[in-house]
């Protein structure tokens, strides 16, 4: 597949421009908050014709994805995430033919991600009209397709607006946009969910509140508070470690090669693809929601049982509950929603479970214990997959850093300067790293979120990262506008 007859409609996009003077650190800053305070505001804007109400049944992938169902920003960045999946997984098959170490091949592939994600966001919101519930009051001057079209026309509106609003962060901000508003999103989360398990705001079971085993007094009266406490202590527990592994690596010593006795340090970070392998991989579960949906009312049968019951049934409330997709996908109840707590969430899920229907087999019993395990193992392999392709078309290969390094006059002491030098050198250490870091990445997500830390463990792992990410550029930054000289050496924009 040729991207090249893309070019024409892909030049016509709205795009924002690079500057022509690069901003300061504190430019930098106020552009980064000027766009988090409007995803704030979108956050809370609800489109015409939708009837305002909570939903929960999609509540953990509205985290991760930064977005929140009923409002503008009902599909949030997963039309942009997904549109990268395609493209990457085409780029990996060799199903799309292009070189990206040239600049130009670069842009036409970027510019065809932004029309993906422009097409994408249309599809999806269609798709998600169907979830919401919608004012009948505008069926009369309407009718109830007019409605369903001014919605998704609205919701759509919101996700583009979110794609541009990452390119201003890239060229004019701190970080990836995409980042910032899952790390926005999940802070909301954390803040009302800290509030919630202290006072019982968010419709928290006063059982499950701190004041509540506070007031009751007695020898029990501390341990209950600690066992309510623990989506808290789960909560700092996964930051701990998320911000423990980004600062493990390895460092490969590199010397310039006119310049003798100078030289550094390239740094193999454990976790090499960050969180973007978390991040693709729960975009690619929210289709496979989408997908389930879309396939609930096929009657089709095979060995006597439904192929849509047996890949994603639906209960009355309209939650995924049992089949192939459910044993995939992070449908756990909260302990901070079941009465009770953490002692009766790990009741449930070791003695719980639900029916699958399996062709020519029947009604198998699947314990709530194996679901887990299963949705662990899952996101795990999912994890590596998408690190995997991250890597390939990102840039970040051992012979695309090879190239890099080259490229500014570094090279390895005692190696000879020879760029597939540098090549196999690296081979030793960014393809372990890469399934090694992807694979941690996903395990500490799936163990967190079966914790039921606040904002979800995922939400956690994806915001620590980010934050240290953000931090990272930040004194970078700071560093190149102290030493303009040591920007122009190591290739900074």
């Amino acid at each position: 597949m040729d991207l090249e007859p893309l070019r024409p409609v892909v030049g016509r996009l709205p795009e924002v421009k690079m500057p022509v003077i690069q901003p300061t650190l504190n430019e930098r800053l106020m552009y980064t908050l000027g766009i988090l305070v409007l995803f704030f505001v979108m956050y809370h804007i609800y489109p015409t014709g939708v009837v305002v109400s909570k939903d929960t049944k999609t509540e953990f992938l509205q985290l991760v994805l930064a977005s929140k169902m009923g409002s503008l920003i009902t599909i949030g960045i997963g039309p942009i995430v997904l549109a990268s999946i395609f493209l990457q997984l085409f780029v990996g098959a060799k199903l799309i033919n292009i070189d990206l170490s040239q600049p130009r091949n670069k842009a036409l592939f970027q510019g065809t991600q932004k029309l993906l994600a422009i097409i994408l966001a249309l599809f999806e919101a269609f798709i998600y009209t169907n979830m919401m519930q919608l004012d009948t009051a505008l069926y009369p001057v309407m009718g109830e397709l007019g409605v369903r079209v001014l919605v998704a026309v609205q919701i759509a509106l919101g996700s583009i607006l979110l794609l541009y609003f990452d390119e201003v962060i890239s060229k004019y901000g701190i970080g990836s946009g995409i980042g910032l508003f899952i790390a926005g999103g999940v802070s909301i989360s954390v803040v009302s969910g800290f509030i919630g398990i202290i006072t019982g705001f968010g419709g928290i079971p006063e059982s499950n509140t701190l004041a509540y085993h506070l007031l009751q007094g007695g020898a029990n009266a501390i341990p209950s508070a600690i066992i309510v406490l623990a989506p808290v202590i789960a909560t700092l527990l996964v930051f701990a470690a998320s911000v423990y592994a980004e600062g493990i690596k390895v460092e490969v010593p590199l010397a310039f090669d006119k310049a003798a006795g100078y030289g550094g340090r390239y740094p193999i970070k454990f976790l090499y693809t960050s969180n973007m392998p978390v991040i693709l991989a729960f975009a690619f579960l929210s289709s496979v929601q989408l997908f389930g949906r879309m396939i609930s009312g096929i009657t089709f049968e095979l060995g006597g049982v439904s192929i849509a019951s047996f890949l994603a049934n639906y209960n009355m409330a309209g939650q995924l509950d049992s089949g192939l997709l459910y044993l995939i996908t992070p449908s756990f109840p909260s302990p901070l929603a079941i009465a009770g707590g953490m002692p009766v969430y790990i009741n449930l899920m070791l003695t719980s479970g639900q029916t699958l229907l399996v062709p020519f087999i029947g009604a198998v019993f699947v314990p709530e214990y194996i679901h887990a395990i299963v949705y662990a193992i899952s996101l795990i392999i999912l994890s590596i997959l998408f690190g995997y392709l991250w890597t390939e078309t990102s840039g970040m290969t051992a012979r695309d850093v090879a190239g890099q390094l080259k490229r500014v006059g570094l090279s390895i002491p005692g190696f000879r300067r020879d760029e597939r030098m540098i090549e196999k050198i690296l081979s030793k250490y960014i393809p372990v790293i890469t399934v090694l870091g992807s694979g941690f990445v996903g395990l500490l997500a799936a163990c967190a979120d079966l914790t039921g830390a606040i904002g979800t463990g995922t939400g956690i792992l994806l915001t620590a990262g980010i934050l240290y990410r953000i931090y990272e550029e930040m004194e970078q930054r700071q560093m190149f506008e102290i030493y303009p000289q040591l920007k122009n050496m190591m290739g900074g924009e």
